[in-house]
């Protein structure tokens, strides 16, 4: 049997670093390259802008909008774990299509909460999904403001398909916490978004004020999404090239899928992989990959801000990012997960910020002592992240632990 090539924490950080483009400041021409490693998470709302300023040299946030809104390079919809998430729109069939279960293959995290009002239905989910992507054929001659205008509109039109004692049921207070807000129907029907938005049913539209509107990929692009014939595996190639080496087991906890559904995604690349020794246990890497890998160097610039949820914090295996368990549990929140201060791709503490009166205030917690002169550069990229979010710094510190 042919050895594993052992590779050690360093090298698969450093490799990561440059896969993510936190290696060094990209041009801004590299935009469409960033956000297509592996998507960018929206939530909380921001979040995309804030994983671009910390991979690209000069980028504004005018920019950004109009990559999204204007020039629509980019598209925001649900996908991979039914989270938000901002890509390249010329590659949509990745970030949807790919993530569409067959029969068989369900529950997902994303639809998993859904039984409660099911059983209060007496409906199955095969028959509930059918109503709901017929209610989104609306969306494709309107627009719709908020999420929770989106669920009362969208459940009022699949409530007229329904028989009268269903529809009654259907139109019932939600039993998942705003029963004076949502209906057991627009319950049945924000769980249903998620794999609607696989099919191009329902995208993100420009955001107005606070709120975010929703319409169809058609509407929005001017033509329906196209199927690719290579949508799964490529979808599988960027998580193994982004987080590699990974497991089978890592594939279905970043997708939210169920292991039926991992499995097959999984098949779609299994003649392309190389099995590495990590830590002393096995994981899989794209063959392609092992030689930038085993020759991963330190990063140009080893000091880094990135925000909550940006993509380099996606990987499953925390540990190798920072070995702290009490410390991890200060990252990785189940709600409100703070921004982070990355050092040669490891998590060496924290940044928070707070604004008023229309003034920002930084504040910078390191887990560990820095080397010299890292305090300033430290300084110098939050003053670079308020010119971003033009807003003026009112104050900001670098407190110790």
């Amino acid at each position: 049997m042919k050895e594993k090539t052992a590779v050690t924490a360093d090298q698969v950080r450093w490799y990561r670093l440059a896969v993510h483009h936190l290696d060094r400041r990209y041009p801004v021409s590299q935009l469409l390259a960033a956000a297509g490693v592996c998507g960018l998470q929206n939530s909380p709302p921001g979040a995309w802008e804030t994983a671009l300023f910390a991979r690209l040299q000069g980028v504004t946030l005018p920019l950004l909008q109009s990559a999204l809104e204007q020039k629509k390079t980019l598209l925001q919809a649900w996908s991979y774990r039914g989270v938000p998430v901002v890509f390249p729109t010329e590659e949509s069939a990745v970030f949807l299509q790919a993530l569409a279960a067959r029969p068989g293959e369900e529950p997902w995290i994303y639809t998993r909460g859904v039984g409660l009002a099911l059983d209060f239905l007496g409906i199955r989910w095969e028959d509930a999904f059918p109503l709901v992507q017929q209610a989104t054929e609306y969306l494709d001659t309107h627009t719709v403001q908020s999420k929770e205008e989106l669920d009362q509109v969208l459940a009022a039109r699949a409530a007229a398909l329904l028989p009268p004692a269903l529809r009654e049921r259907w139109n019932a207070p939600s039993m998942y916490g705003r029963p004076d807000r949502q209906s057991v129907g627009g319950a049945v029907v924000s769980f249903a978004l998620r794999p609607c938005s696989f099919q191009g049913q329902v995208v993100f539209g420009a955001r107005q004020g606070i709120h975010p509107t929703f319409t169809s990929y058609i509407r929005w692009l001017g033509h329906p999404l196209a199927a690719d014939p290579q949508a799964e595996a490529r979808l599988v190639r960027k998580f193994l090239h982004a987080y590699g080496p990974v497991t089978q087991a890592d594939l279905a906890a970043w997708l939210g899928s169920s292991p039926q559904q991992t499995c097959r995604l999984w098949q779609t690349v299994k003649e392309e992989l190389v099995a590495v020794d990590k830590d002393g246990k096995t994981a899989c890497l794209l063959a392609a990959d092992l030689p930038a890998l085993a020759g991963a160097r330190p990063p140009e610039e080893p000091l880094a801000l990135i925000g909550a949820h940006d993509p380099y914090l996606d990987a499953r295996d925390r540990g190798l990012l920072l070995a702290d368990k009490t410390l991890q549990r200060q990252v990785w929140r189940t709600v409100a997960n703070p921004n982070v201060i990355l050092w040669n791709g490891q998590v060496a503490g924290i940044w928070k910020t707070r604004m008023a009166h229309n003034r920002l205030t930084v504040t910078l917690i390191p887990f560990v002592p820095l080397p010299d002169g890292a305090k300033q550069k430290l300084l110098c990229r939050a003053q670079a992240y308020a010119e971003f979010r033009n807003l003026p710094l009112e104050h900001c510190v670098v407190e110790e632990e």
